[in-house]
């Protein structure tokens, strides 16, 4: 009897959520500013549902910067795949869409700084970013992950005033 609870727990589980992250969104979800229209300085910290049943549990999150009159964004996040390719988990790379579904999940900002104030903090952040300890690493939990980036960065730079989601397990491993 216990077998099958289990079995149908993680098939109705499994069927709520995205299963193939090769055919799952990431196109933009229309939150950030376009770099082609909007030239101000900007840093934005997005939230998304982590990919498949994990997304009941967690978030993924992420960084982007945006200097004025930047082209495009820079975002850097932390993924455990790209210790497979013998690469760092932390990861950059330029974009005019930060604002990317996470694999089928929406993201939502949870930090939106943009003009004078961002382009005061950027230098400070990128500094942060330079000289996070736990760039070759990834473990699921406690940390460090996906969460505990922008959780280090925000500790570095308190004048973000960043506040991480309930759901972003492994932000904790910051402290």
């Amino acid at each position: 009897m216990k077998t099958l609870i289990v079995v149908t727990m993680l098939s109705l589980l499994s069927g709520c959520t995205q299963s193939d992250w090769r055919t799952a969104s990431r196109e933009s979800a229309g939150l950030a500013l376009d770099p082609a229209t909007d030239t101000q300085a900007s840093i934005e910290i997005y939230a998304a549902d982590a990919f498949s049943w994990r997304g009941w549990f967690a978030v993924h999150t992420w960084l982007a910067i945006k200097p004025e009159n930047a082209p495009t964004y820079t975002v850097y996040e932390v993924v455990s795949w790209a210790l497979t390719k013998n690469s760092p988990a932390l990861t950059e790379y330029k974009t005019i869409t930060p604002d990317r579904y996470w694999y089928g999940a929406k993201p939502e900002k949870i930090l939106s700084i943009q003009g004078a104030r961002a382009t005061e903090l950027i230098p400070k952040v990128l500094i942060a970013v330079n000289y996070y300890p736990w760039a070759n690493e990834y473990t699921l939990f406690p940390g460090p992950n996906s969460n505990t980036f922008p959780a280090w960065v925000g500790l570095q730079v308190p004048e973000l005033e960043l506040t991480m989601p309930f759901r972003a397990i492994g932000s904790g491993y910051a402290h």
